[in-house]
């Protein structure tokens, strides 16, 4: 028994893990809206990240017998650098009646430099005839729907750009601390600029004084950390640079 309570509590710790790595992966969004006479509902890629293709599916079903859709546009809009606002994909379809579902699907590939949330907007122009009972006698009104617009979110692009830049700093304060203890070890001081310039001088000014071994390290060390500080620049500056 006691056996059996411990492999149930493995297998429900391998599960949760695994939802948590592997859960979004592959799932796909659905909303459901509605507008005067018509219900939408929008299925899309719940995630994916740039260079990589999303599929929505955008699908229209009446709620009254007599809708005629005059013009229908789906516009697709993603964020360069996050922030620019910038169309995706467009497509347009007019003069057709609206008597079951219709359904649009859509397969395209996000940009390189798109992160964020993915919009999408329908514009609807459409008439819906409705149906009015009084007493024993039934009459018709239709209505015009002009310039309609539904908003909507959809499918969460990665930022794999600001991923990679994390990675790196991680990397390089890893490499400093380091290069912070093997500076410790031979120079009993913590690397900062005003430590690493005194004791650049120190070693130019008394190499005579120093063994040929601690010398070799000292001036690897500041080499380094120069190093170091140089690409940690350059990574920090690239982005504000290139995007």
């Amino acid at each position: 028994m006691k056996n059996m309570k411990q492999l149930a509590l493995i297998l429900i710790i391998f599960t949760l893990t695994f939802a948590l790595l592997y859960g979004t992966k592959g799932q796909e969004l659905t909303e459901d809206m509605q507008v005067p006479g018509i219900k939408i509902t929008v299925n899309a890629t719940a995630e994916t990240q740039p260079n990589e293709n999303i599929t929505v599916k955008i699908t229209m079903n009446p709620l009254e017998k007599e809708v005629s859709i005059q013009y229908f546009n789906l516009s697709v809009f993603g964020f360069i650098n996050g922030t620019e606002k910038t169309m995706l994909i467009n497509i347009t379809d007019n003069g057709f009646p609206l008597s079951n579902e219709r359904l649009y699907e859509l397969n395209f590939t996000i940009p390189e430099q798109v992160w964020g949330v993915i919009l999408g907007e329908i514009t609807l122009t459409y008439d819906v005839t409705y149906i009015i009972q009084q007493g024993n006698v039934q009459s018709k009104t239709t209505i015009t729907y002009e310039d309609l617009k539904v908003g909507f979110d959809m499918t969460r692009i990665k930022n794999v750009y600001l991923e990679t830049i994390e990675e790196q700093l991680k990397n390089l304060n890893s490499t400093f601390e380091q290069l912070n203890q093997t500076f410790w070890n031979y120079f009993h001081k913590d690397l900062t600029p005003e430590n690493l310039n005194e004791t650049l001088r120190g070693l130019q000014g008394s190499s005579s004084e120093l063994g040929n071994t601690r010398m070799a390290v000292g001036i690897l060390a500041v080499t380094t950390v120069f190093f170091v500080a140089t690409t940690l620049y350059l990574v920090m500056r690239k982005p504000k640079e290139s995007w």
